[in-house]
């Protein structure tokens, strides 16, 4: 391949097969150039460093993840559904990832770790995401709290367990749907009565039910 007709993305592309074959630790850009034919020297005149080719590999891997979860966001129509879509979405993508190719999958997640920066962009945006949806339900009055991007936060915190890499040895557990489901009525009930839950004429009526 000539120097003239290489592109950001056929190196990455380039990138993904070396790490395939010989994994996070043994992969070097020396490896990609000689993939591509080319010097390392050219590899470096797109990326800086062997550092900014792994984001850049780390950061597409996340963008196939957060691009169809957009979609669903900038929807239109029940937020509790779009909601509940949304978190369907990112587990079948995360599940599909561990299942179709646990060692790619442990190989991105390695390359993750070493980019910290990275994945908190990405963590940033899916929570923007997560916003979205509950902003457009509490205009539509289906959810009762103010602050939808603190709301967001704690709801991607409380299911990470479905769906942080950390937990992929858990995803094949035959009981990890009905665990969601019952973490999900609790999430939905929460955005539902909002911050009614903390007005002092609304707890009797809490303590009376439970």
């Amino acid at each position: 391949m000539s120097d003239s007709t290489l592109t950001p993305e056929r190196i990455l592309d380039a990138a993904e097969e070396v790490l395939r074959r010989y994994g996070p630790a043994k992969a070097t850009v020396v490896d990609v150039a000689r993939f591509l034919e080319v010097s390392h020297g050219t590899i470096y005149r797109h990326f800086p460093s062997k550092a900014a080719l792994r984001d850049a590999v780390a950061q597409r891997w996340l963008h196939r993840v957060s691009a169809p979860l957009a979609v669903i966001a900038k929807e239109q129509g029940s937020a509790v559904e779009r909601l509940q879509r949304w978190f369907q979405k990112l587990m079948t993508l995360k599940r599909q990832k561990v299942l179709d190719d646990p060692e790619l999958f442990a190989t991105y997640s390695a390359i993750a770790h070493e980019a910290r920066g990275v994945v908190q962009a990405h963590v940033d945006e899916l929570v923007s995401q997560l916003a979205m949806i509950i902003e457009s339900g509490i205009s539509s009055q289906e959810f009762q709290v103010a602050d939808a991007h603190g709301a967001a936060k704690a709801i991607f915190d409380a299911t990470i367990r479905f769906h942080h890499p950390a937990h992929a040895a858990e995803w094949s557990n035959p009981d990890i749907n009905t665990d969601f489901a019952q973490v999900w009525r609790f999430v939905i009930a929460g955005l539902v009565v909002g911050d009614k839950l903390f007005n002092p004429d609304f707890s009797p009526i809490l303590k009376e039910q439970y």
